[in-house]
């Protein structure tokens, strides 16, 4: 029996620039669904940002100057009314969001008590920057964030969170209407979304008004990765079939200093030891940042990761390391997540240098969306890590991920709101001839083996042709390999029944081949899309 739903606005995703949406709009007295991916809540990018969140310098004119370090940061591809949007309209969002609703405790020189000025952050500073004027809690700075915003959403009577519950595809009125008047209408319209309940196994139509769409990053298509689990690119997979306009989908950023420990996972070691005086040294002892670039160590990432990457083919290294045994501040104060983290794996950051390697961690492009999160598909948004306002340009300024969360979020739930109520009056014959999910298969050939096995064609063909350098024939033969894996999962993903391991392959394998497509696409070398 199918199961259909309806809601006025549907997030999909619970991470920051998602759940931003949904309290914003829950405020305004909108009633909100959200889906999480999993019922682990911290299976989300937001969480394990480590470094902080940009608000403003103790300059005047930081908000000219902030533009300036994002567009150079970004090869000046950036959209210059995205980084206006934010350096302008950041700062304001960050204060009353975080600073005033949420209250999140971030880290002062004083106590607010013994301080004169009741805004005296400690304020830091990173790679990219020209000043100091990142906020941040420790280094723990997303997951503080995220831990009172989710019990935010949570208390919230207005927001429906079901965990657990995975979108498959988005609905439109030109794919998924069981009549023809809709079809030939010229504006297609999003109209929710095909969601898998992972408890029941039940496909669930979800209908509704207004759909967001937060799904975050596709880390997890490359095989080192500082990304949580559940970003594979989802939203990416299903803007892509509902034939919504992507943008600098080639521009994957690597992250240029997570812990190396041979075949184990990697974990992030954050841009603000560098930006506190940790220098990079290679297996000789020796620094080597200044012979790359005259910023040294405080080089916007793209330009760091390629330099390790080169030190280690010079050395013939695994690795090269990250001295902190200069930096002046306390480090298992400052710094008390990685320096535990660090010594769980037997390095004392206080008198060893950190083993370190680049891996893939942020990304630029995605669905287009403008300064409001609106998409090319009328009801549709898209926020966060999925879209591609173009703010980042060519490569992420550091810190910049989590104000275009936070700001995007509230920008997208202030247009819902003013059209809320506005020509709404055929949704709902709109929504009646929408069919529900057809079950095309049901075979039981969901082989854990198999899954794996496609995983990692996808995972290595990506780290080896579609990593930090590229070339014509790396790229070749990606699209070669992904083209026919592609293939063959559209007919395996027809014939075997519904479950969350086979929409996260099918998700990541057709992201996989959308960024490859784009890099083969774009001759040009710039940002993270490196061409040798």
């Amino acid at each position: 029996m199918s199961i259909r739903k309806y809601t006025p606005v549907l997030v999909i995703g619970a991470g920051l620039a998602g759940c931003t949406a949904a309290l914003m709009l829950a405020d305004k007295g909108i009633a909100v669904t959200v889906l999480a991916a999993t019922e682990d809540e911290e299976n989300a990018n937001s969480w394990q940002a480590q470094g902080g969140i940009i608000y403003r310098s103790l300059d005047k004119d930081d908000a000219e100057k902030l533009s300036r370090d994002i567009m150079v940061a970004g090869h000046y591809h950036n959209n210059a009314l995205a980084v206006d949007h934010l350096c302008s309209k950041g700062p304001e969002a960050v204060h009353e969001i975080l600073v005033e609703r949420l209250n999140i405790p971030f880290d002062r020189h004083l106590s607010p008590t013994d301080s004169a000025n009741s805004e005296d952050w400690d304020l830091t500073r990173e790679g990219g920057h020209s000043t100091q004027r990142i906020l941040h809690c420790a280094d723990h700075t997303g997951y503080s964030i995220m831990d009172y915003m989710l019990q935010a959403v949570k208390e919230n009577a207005n927001i429906t969170l079901l965990q657990g519950y995975s979108a498959i595809d988005l609905l439109t009125s030109h794919h998924h209407t069981s009549g023809m008047t809709f079809r030939y209408q010229l504006q297609n319209q999003c109209c929710g979304a095909y969601v898998l309940n992972e408890k029941t196994g039940a496909v669930e139509t979800l209908l509704a008004d207004y759909t967001v769409l937060a799904t975050g990053g596709v880390g997890q298509v490359y095989l080192h990765s500082t990304n949580a689990l559940a970003a594979v690119g989802s939203g990416i997979a299903m803007a892509s079939r509902a034939f919504v306009r992507m943008e600098n989908m080639e521009f994957v950023q690597f992250h240029p200093t997570t812990f190396f420990q041979y075949d184990k996972p990697r974990f992030l070691i954050t841009e603000a030891l560098r930006g506190e005086g940790g220098l990079l040294i290679n297996a000789r002892g020796e620094r080597f940042m200044t012979r790359y670039d005259s910023r040294a160590e405080l080089a916007p990432r793209d330009i760091v990761a390629r330099a390790i990457v080169d030190e280690m083919l010079e050395t013939r290294e695994l690795c090269v390391y990250l001295d902190a045994r200069g930096v002046e501040h306390d480090l298992k104060e400052r710094f008390p997540t990685i320096y535990q983290s660090c010594l769980e794996r037997g390095v004392d950051i206080e008198n060893q240098p950190i083993p370190v390697v680049p891996a893939a961690h942020y990304f630029c492009g995605g669905v287009l969306s403008d300064t409001l999160g609106r998409t090319s598909l009328e009801r549709l948004y898209c926020l966060g890590e999925t879209a591609c306002t173009g703010l980042h340009g060519a490569n992420r300024l550091a810190s910049t991920s989590l104000l275009e969360a936070l700001l995007w979020g509230d920008s997208a739930a202030k247009s819902i709101a003013g059209q809320m109520h506005k020509n709404n009056a055929s949704l709902s014959r709109l929504f009646d001839s929408i069919k529900d999910w057809q079950h095309l298969g049901s075979e039981q050939n969901d082989d854990p083996a198999l899954i794996a096995q496609d995983w990692s064609t996808i995972r290595n063909t990506m780290w080896n042709y579609v990593g930090i350098t590229r070339t014509e024939p790396r790229l070749a033969r990606a699209f070669d390999e992904l083209r026919e894996l592609s293939r063959q999962l559209h007919n395996f993903y027809k014939s075997t029944a519904m479950s969350k391991p086979i929409v996260d392959l099918f998700h990541g394998c057709q992201t996989a081949y959308l960024i490859t497509q784009a890099a083969l696409r774009n001759t040009t070398s710039i940002g993270c899309h490196y061409r040798a």
